[in-house]
């Protein structure tokens, strides 16, 4: 199936010098690898069970999104136990250090997500029971 999508250029310069460099034959199968990740990606979050600790790393443009930030934090605060704080430019790093159900995590998770002016939303998990 062919599709269009809308991607900053800067990403797709990455991305083109990135499967090239790899030795992949084209931009398409670049992307279904990609998206095959990010469906493992997703599909792990989601079945985890239990009490879980996790580390939670974003990165985001600091004035467009800060105080929505916030406001999330103090919702999960009941999983967020410790987070770190550093600026790069006009962007930040954030690492949210959390215990608790694996749902709530889950939640905080997918609601960072949800920003525009977040980047990219890792999650370690370091204990699942």
């Amino acid at each position: 199936m062919r599709t269009s999508f809308n991607i900053p250029d800067a990403l797709l310069s990455e991305f083109d010098e990135t499967w090239q460099a790899e030795g992949l034959d084209s931009r398409s199968r670049g992307v279904r690898e990609a998206m095959q990740e990010y469906i493992e990606t997703h599909t792990r979050l989601e079945d985890i069970e239990g009490e879980v600790v996790v580390i939670v790393a974003f990165d985001y443009e600091h004035e467009a999104v800060i105080e929505d930030i916030h406001d999330v934090q103090h919702r999960f605060q009941d999983v967020i136990t410790t987070t770190n704080h550093i600026h790069e430019g006009e962007w930040c790093l954030e690492t949210l250090f959390c215990c608790g159900p694996a749902a709530r995590v889950r939640e905080l998770t997918y609601r960072l997500r949800d920003f525009d002016a977040v980047n990219r939303v890792k999650l370690m998990l370091l204990v699942e029971g």
